[in-house]
């Protein structure tokens, strides 16, 4: 079994939290709501859609919603996005290195797509794993099991990255060590998901340890 890097999507390889957090507080406003980034940190970040619309706009279409929402946040996402500081770094070691690399998201497999697009990420990722595609998904393992599986690699010798308490939870289900990001959450509350270190982005120096363990 091989080593691999597995990564969460939004608030992990790209600061997109602001963006989705604008179409919500826009949806919540036409039904004459109102919301702020606090909420949306609180209620929304880190869940799966038909669990948030479900809960939150009870007796409307849920999936219709989620539809609209994330073809707005889409339409709203520019091509040469940055990445979260350290991404490129932290690809070109692995690729020099031969481990696999994949990204695990709750995201509908259309946001996937365009956001590693817009990022220039398309073709550095090997596999791109959806929750909803997946049996369960995140706070599930399902997700992150199914991507281990597929690089074929052994969680005892891989990483995960992750900026919420439900991401981490699927990934250390599914034995993986877990590095939280601290996009938006602090350390303290992504190490209470289980988070063994917390980072502010990939250049942080207190990743590099863990990054020579897996070396070998």
């Amino acid at each position: 079994m091989t080593t691999a890097l597995l990564f969460d999507l939004d608030g992990t390889l790209i600061d997109s939290d602001p963006l989705h957090a604008a179409v919500f507080i826009e949806m919540f406003a036409e039904r004459g709501q109102e919301i702020d980034f606090e909420f949306y940190r609180e209620n929304i970040h880190g869940r799966l859609n038909a669990h948030i619309f479900a809960e939150l706009f009870p007796g409307e279409d849920a999936e219709a919603m989620a539809d609209y929402k994330e073809a707005e946040y889409r339409r709203r996402l520019k091509a040469g996005q940055e990445p979260i500081p350290g991404t490129f770094e932290l690809l070109d070691l692995a690729d020099r290195m031969g481990w696999g690399k994949a990204v695990v998201t709750n995201a509908p497999r259309e946001n996937g797509e365009a956001v590693l697009e817009a990022l220039g990420l398309t073709n550095r990722i090997d596999t791109l794993v959806i929750g909803d595609e997946c049996a369960r998904g995140k706070p599930d393992p399902a997700p992150y099991a199914e991507g281990l599986r597929r690089l074929g690699a052994d969680p005892a010798a891989s990483l995960a990255f992750e900026d919420s308490p439900p991401g981490i939870r699927s990934a250390t289900g599914a034995g993986l060590k877990t590095i939280g990001i601290r996009s938006l959450l602090d350390d303290a509350t992504l190490r209470d998901a289980g988070a063994s270190l917390t980072i502010k982005n990939y250049a942080d120096p207190h990743l590099a340890p863990h990054i020579e363990k897996l070396k070998g």
